[in-house]
């Protein structure tokens, strides 16, 4: 009789719980018509790799000190997001900080006129984001932590003001961001995180804190992830306007009804390599945290190795054994990769004949890139061959980019040598979920 009672009440238990989780999931999705629910899920909208700030590239003073950083400062930055949704969440890092991260206050808003790289902010559009209800948090060390969702509608490709505010800064010089902005952002002394402008504030080219964004998108929404160096974190383009050959390839992404639900993920740094740490951990260190872990990838773009090559000595022996590392390397993304259900593109490596340091009288760093590309296109070995080299090489001169696509070192391109690499990704790649 007892285990009879017993049986009951947990039937009725888990039948109240799951009534309840039902519930909660039916109210939190949007509907089409009365009682259908459109399944929806977290997917990254915006990513800026987390790196640990070099000396030259901390905050000014007076935001940093001795041996603290951003104490009493409001940090605003702006950023443009890929796919929209009408509710969003923030991650901010502390991936490289040797102290906890205290976090006093943080808004969203949009930014006056929906240009990146602006101060002011839309009146009205402010809004407070809190973490677990609360408006202040701390990121522990190495660690990150995420907003709770907000209703702040975003459309795709529009462009977000986020604004930080840390009464007591960070105890150290060990601070997480993201150098390569190419947009710029502003401090200023005192919490002004509500404030509609930011008067006096001292302007950076440099994202810092902030990982992620986060959409709450329709079921069928996926991210599109590359992995790069500073050709895809976008030396050489314009700084606010938002023409790295991601933003580009996703401009081409949106004009396209079968692919304009899809996000792309710019998981790029200077200076980046496949194989060894260069500015942030090497591709085989990072891909778990920077690719597998984000929301809604179910593709990966990789276009890395120049600066494997190009720092490997110049000679036979280290160039053999360099592209014999970087083949191997790939093969282990790959699997990584799919072991998670996510095909892997591969990119050639464009160009760098005249470069210095790169170029070698020699040509023992062409060979090895011509060897690395040569087994980037062969069959069987990515799920398909996006081939950058080919559409930027000068044909007359095959070891060199074309005149015209380069910012003047033979190395990085300017925006329309971006907007050929983003032309050449053919979108029916991601016409349809894997």
């Amino acid at each position: 009789m007892i285990a009879t009672c017993v049986l009951a009440l947990a039937l009725v238990v888990t039948s109240s719980a799951v009534t309840a989780l039902l519930r909660s999931r039916a109210e939190a999705a949007p509907r089409t018509a009365p009682g259908i629910a459109v399944r929806t899920h977290w997917v990254n909208t915006w990513t800026a790799m987390p790196q640990l700030t070099e000396p030259a590239n901390l905050p000014p003073a007076p935001f940093t000190g001795e041996k603290s950083v951003l104490v009493d400062t409001t940090l605003r930055q702006t950023l443009r997001v890929s796919t929209g949704g009408h509710r969003i969440r923030l991650r901010f890092s502390n991936a490289y900080g040797d102290t906890p991260l205290p976090l006093t206050a943080v808004t969203v808003a949009l930014p006056q006129g929906g240009k990146a790289g602006v101060s002011a902010t839309e009146p009205g559009s402010t809004r407070p984001v809190t973490f677990s209800g609360r408006a202040a948090t701390t990121v522990p060390v190495g660690a990150q932590v995420v907003s709770d969702p907000l209703d702040f509608p975003l459309h795709s490709g529009s462009v977000l003001t986020v604004t930080a505010y840390l009464a007591g800064g960070q105890p150290s010089l060990a601070l997480t961001s993201h150098p390569g902005s190419r947009t710029t952002s502003y401090l200023v002394t005192g919490d002004h995180t509500r404030d509609q402008d930011l008067t006096g504030a001292i302007p950076v080219n440099h994202w810092y804190l902030l990982s992620d964004v986060e959409v709450l998108s329709p079921g069928d929404t996926r991210a599109v992830a590359i992995l790069g160096d500073s050709l895809t974190d976008g030396r050489g383009s314009t700084t606010n306007g938002n023409d790295r050959w991601p933003d580009q390839f996703f401009d081409r992404l949106q004009t396209r009804p079968a692919t304009s639900h899809l996000a792309v993920l710019n998981q790029a740094a200077g200076g980046n390599r496949v194989l060894n740490d260069g500015l942030g951990p090497n591709v085989l260190a990072r891909l778990d945290r920077d690719i597998l872990s984000r929301s809604g990838v179910s593709w990966l773009i990789l276009f890395e190795g120049v600066n494997d090559i190009g720092t490997a000595d110049a000679t036979p022996e280290a160039q053999r054994r360099v592209a014999d590392d970087l083949i191997a390397g790939y093969q282990q993304i790959i699997v990584r990769a799919h072991a998670q259900g996510i095909p892997v593109y591969g990119a050639t490596i464009t160009p760098f004949g005249g470069n210095t340091p790169y170029d070698d009288p020699a040509g023992e760093r062409e060979v090895a890139r011509q060897r690395v590309n040569a087994w980037i296109r062969a069959a069987g070995h990515f799920d398909a061959v996006i081939d950058f080299d080919r559409v930027v090489r000068d044909p007359d001169n095959p070891r060199r980019l074309l005149p015209s696509v380069h910012v003047g070192d033979w190395l990085h391109l300017n925006p329309q040598g971006y907007r050929m690499l983003a032309d050449a990704v053919p979108a029916t790649l991601f016409r349809r979920s894997p």
